[in-house]
């Protein structure tokens, strides 16, 4: 057994400021549990609490800035919270528009590996490409951008295609990211 401290007045400390420490300290406990706790179960539970069909629309911007025949790159700004901790990414998307009435929105990643594609407008004699393709150049993918197929390369299939919408003359796309490296489109 531990010896008693005793007061300043020379006297052992008294049974109700034992009671008021030992409650402080379990107080500063909950306390301490709650701050680390809640960010700890809102990332557990928070995915059960998303519906699977809830789309995340995001504006690509007017149909008019969408030139017919020529794919355009639209940068999408996101953050993206993970328990506490935000990020903020950038999600790449292709818009491809034939008569600028119709439109077809890529996910900026190739499907073989999940790297970035680019638009090569010229042929490309040092990577053996035609022109006005997607070119993937980790690997070589090369995508047609008309219709996402593949054309040369090891990618599994052709490019991830995303829900649009028009809404008031403005071109929305539904994001998502999908599995890279297989021949079948499965969301993430």
């Amino acid at each position: 057994m531990t010896p008693m401290t005793p007061n300043d007045d020379g006297q052992p400390p008294s049974p109700e400021r034992r009671r008021t420490l030992k409650w402080l300290a379990a107080a500063s406990a909950g306390v301490s549990a709650l701050l680390a706790g809640v960010p700890s179960l809102r990332a557990l539970l928070f995915p059960a609490f998303r519906r699977p069909d809830e789309k995340r629309w995001f504006k690509l911007g007017e149909i008019s800035a969408f030139e017919a025949g020529v794919p355009t790159r639209v940068d999408i700004p996101e953050t993206v919270t993970d328990a506490w901790v935000e990020n903020r990414v950038v999600r790449t998307v292709w818009v491809y528009t034939e008569d600028g009435s119709t439109f077809t929105a890529y996910n900026g990643r190739c499907t073989h590996l999940g790297c970035s594609y680019r638009f090569d407008d010229a042929a490309d004699p040092h990577y053996h490409h035609e022109p006005k393709v997607f070119h993937c150049p980790c690997h070589h993918g090369i995508f047609d951008p008309k219709t996402g197929a593949v054309l040369r390369g090891p990618p599994p299939r052709p490019l991830d295609t995303l829900p649009t919408k028009l809404e008031g003359g403005i071109l929305f796309a539904a994001y998502e990211n999908f599995r890279v490296g297989i021949p079948k489109k499965v969301a993430v």
